[in-house]
């Protein structure tokens, strides 16, 4: 029985790696589509961390952040959170919406400007979780994305207050967004409920 990631072997993570290189694509594609301009997305660097490290990861619990958490229900439940700083969330706002890099600052952030990275985070997770359905044959329905600007200590404190149960170790995936010679790297975090984990890699054919 897989408790959390810290538990997996390497053709298991092997397995979660690939879908997430698979699902980082079909996100590239879905997000040219969604854009006007050119936006390149590097392959992810999928990683496995105790979820007490993900403060470091982001610079420090006092780091002003922005996040879009979803919840996951069907077939084996689960959370999403992507996370980057505020002023890489700026960035990444202008290119989405076709505008000069640099002109977004938080307190010009609107309704516009939130509905573009909550749109992001839609596109995020449902190619994630196609891949991962396609992969394993199970249902995943993401949740309507919720979007906070705060410090990531407060974010994750928040993560953790509503799921105590959760395992100790998340899979990070690392994206870089790239236009023209501005990089925005954002952090992509599945933090399934630990018999969510043994569903998944049970229809993977990678159990124990």
């Amino acid at each position: 029985m897989i408790h959390d990631f810290s538990d997996l072997s390497g053709i298991q993570l092997d397995a979660l790696k690939e879908i997430g290189n698979i699902g980082s694509g079909n996100a590239a594609t879905a997000l040219a589509q969604l854009v006007q301009a050119k936006i390149e997305m590097s392959v992810p660097i999928v990683t496995i961390l105790p979820f007490v490290s993900v403060t470091n990861l982001l610079g420090g619990a006092d780091k002003h952040v922005m996040g879009i958490y979803l919840a996951v229900d069907g077939s084996a439940t689960a959370s999403i959170l992507f996370i980057l700083p505020v002023d890489q969330a700026c960035l990444l706002v202008d290119m989405l919406l076709g505008k000069k890099l640099g002109e977004t600052s938080i307190d010009k952030f609107g309704d516009m400007e939130s509905s573009a990275m909550m749109e992001l985070g839609n596109i995020l997770s449902a190619t994630y979780l196609n891949a991962m359905s396609v992969f394993t044959n199970l249902t995943f329905i993401p949740s309507v994305p919720a979007l906070g600007i705060d410090m990531a200590g407060a974010i994750i404190d928040a993560i953790l207050a509503q799921f105590g149960e959760i395992a100790d170790h998340v899979l990070v995936m690392e994206t870089k967004f790239k236009k023209d010679d501005y990089d925005v790297v954002g952090h992509f975090f599945l933090l399934p409920e630990p018999e969510s984990l043994n569903r998944i890699l049970s229809a993977l054919g990678v159990s124990c």
